[in-house]
């Protein structure tokens, strides 16, 4: 039997080699319809000759492609792969990415992200009001809010503005574990994304110094930035335990802006006249102005207080 330590390769294909290893680690026998014989299995999940079998390839080719030493796997073995490991379309497709940067033919990386959020977009999240709004970055670093967007994070205004990152937040901040009943969904959805980010941008400064920040202070990140998940539950809804207007479950959406390589537009809204919707405006009405990201205007001024 092939031994079950991971060891380096280099560039890409330690990446590919990784994802591989991790799902693999957490695929059960059962799930792929093999039985499993008496006796102490010392290896999580699958061994490597029994994905390779299910594969339908050498266990020498595969153990070459986990340690990173083979960096040109055929679109048949991905596909192969895919289908041994029961990968969903998003991870399939993260496998297909990881393999054109390994075999160095992906696509040029985009031009690096920029932090300036343009002035049109800050009116636009003033606009918005009351609904909580922020544009992120890449990495989730928060660029621009208007007051509800900051304020529905309860205590992230207390951290420097350079500071402020929903994953540093999510993980480190002391109030967030109060403020998401449903906090563990919260945080394996966001280590996915970053995850993902990750197989196509794996040097990107913002990226690993975050992570790097992350895997040292958390153990809870350590632990889930290990499983290699890409994929997160996606939410419709989100519910806050806010200390300051008590508890709103609100609709949110977030899209990626045009121009602007990187960077996100989040809202969140509630159908007016329900409580979530009262709780959201007085979230609004004493959320303190911030200059820092989604600075009010005059026209803000007066709708919120009259001419």
């Amino acid at each position: 039997m092939a031994s079950e330590q991971s060891s380096g390769g280099g560039g890409g294909g330690t990446e590919l080699g990784q994802f591989l290893r991790a799902r693999r680690t957490q695929t059960l026998p059962e799930q792929v319809g093999l039985t499993v014989g008496p006796g102490l299995r010392r290896t999580p999940g699958l061994r490597r000759e029994e994905l390779a079998t299910l594969a339908g390839m050498s266990i020498d080719y595969y153990v070459r492609l986990e340690r990173g030493k083979e960096t040109r796997p055929s679109p048949a073995v991905l596909d192969a792969l895919a289908r041994a490991l029961r990968l969903d379309d998003a991870e399939h497709q993260h496998l297909r990415e990881l393999a054109a940067r390994a075999a160095r033919y992906a696509p040029e990386p985009p031009p690096p992200p920029s932090r300036t959020v343009r002035p049109h977009l800050k009116l636009i999240l003033e606009t918005l009001r009351p609904s909580p709004a922020y544009v992120i970055s890449r990495s989730m670093d928060l660029l621009a809010w208007n007051p509800g967007g900051l304020a529905l994070y309860a205590g992230i205004a207390d951290w420097p503005a350079g500071q402020r990152n929903l994953a540093r937040y999510l993980f480190l901040h002391p109030d967030a574990r109060g403020l998401f009943p449903d906090w563990d969904e919260q945080v394996r959805g966001c280590v996915a994304r970053l995850r993902s980010l990750a197989g196509t941008a794996p040097d990107a400064p913002d990226l690993t110094r975050l992570v790097g920040e992350l895997v040292v202070k958390s153990p809870d990140f350590a632990r889930l930035w290990e499983c290699y998940d890409v994929i997160g539950r996606k939410q419709l809804q989100k519910t806050f335990h806010h200390p300051e207007v008590g508890v709103l479950t609100l609709a949110g959406q977030s899209m990626q802006l045009e121009g602007t390589p990187g960077q996100r537009l989040g809202v969140y809204t509630a159908d007016p006249g329900t409580p979530d919707h009262d709780a959201m405006l007085l979230l609004d009405l004493t959320a303190p102005e911030t200059a820092g990201g989604g600075q009010e205007t005059k026209a803000g001024r007066q709708r919120r207080t009259g001419p």
